[in-house]
């Protein structure tokens, strides 16, 4: 699989690589599911933005995780934007069949790899990742699903089959690292053990038959 490179501190660093590397599909509307505060809304230039999430800024204020549909209308936003909010959701499955029926034309739809994330804590015995651990009050939000890589790719291919949407491209990015650091660090773990490790995120742009 193609790897680009790319480290995102802060959200909106994520948003603005969002908005360059997917800017010939995020034209006309865009639906983006799960936004939060809503950065992208004020990247996008002449287009019909529209935000849906249970917290943050979003235009629609909606529980994505409550089971039930999408608050719109069937292929009402040429495309449809969801990045890295499918894991915090019991009901996944579902609602990539709402992404789909959502869109007139185009998905964006990422994942990230939590395992990447976790293995270090456990690895070295420090516990309480972030959005898998036992908080001592119920958050509004976590992580419901951990997976890898290779099952995150899996995943969208699969879904895109069952959903009839071809997808137009996959990649993988990665945080910038030294040459010689990723080098050995293939050696080590070749194939997919070196993706399950240090992936961070599965991309796909897709496109409604």
């Amino acid at each position: 699989m193609q790897v680009e490179f790319a480290t995102f501190r802060e959200l909106e660093e994520r948003t603005a690589f969002v908005s360059r590397r997917f800017a010939r599909y995020l034209q006309d509307s865009v639906l983006d599911v799960g936004c939060y505060e809503a950065p992208m809304r004020r990247m996008l230039n002449g287009v019909r933005y529209c935000g849906i999430d249970i917290v943050g800024a979003p235009d629609v204020r909606f529980d994505l995780d409550s089971g039930l549909p999408l608050p719109v209308a069937d292929r009402s936003y040429r495309c449809v934007m969801c990045i890295e909010v499918l894991e915090h959701l019991d009901h996944l499955h579902a609602m990539f069949g709402e992404l789909v029926r959502a869109s007139d034309e185009y998905l964006i739809v990422s994942l990230p790899n939590p395992w990447r994330d976790a293995r270090q804590l456990i690895e070295r015995g420090k516990g309480q990742p972030a959005l898998y651990g036992l908080p001592l009050e119920r958050p509004i939000d976590r992580h419901k699903w951990f997976f890898n890589f290779t099952e995150a790719r899996d995943y969208l291919i699969y879904a895109a089959r069952k959903h009839g949407v071809e997808i137009l491209e996959m990649f993988a990015t990665e945080q910038h690292r030294p040459a010689i650091v990723r080098a050995v660090r293939h050696l080590r773990y070749p194939g997919e053990r070196y993706f399950n490790r240090y992936v961070q995120t599965v991309w796909t742009a897709m496109r409604r038959s």
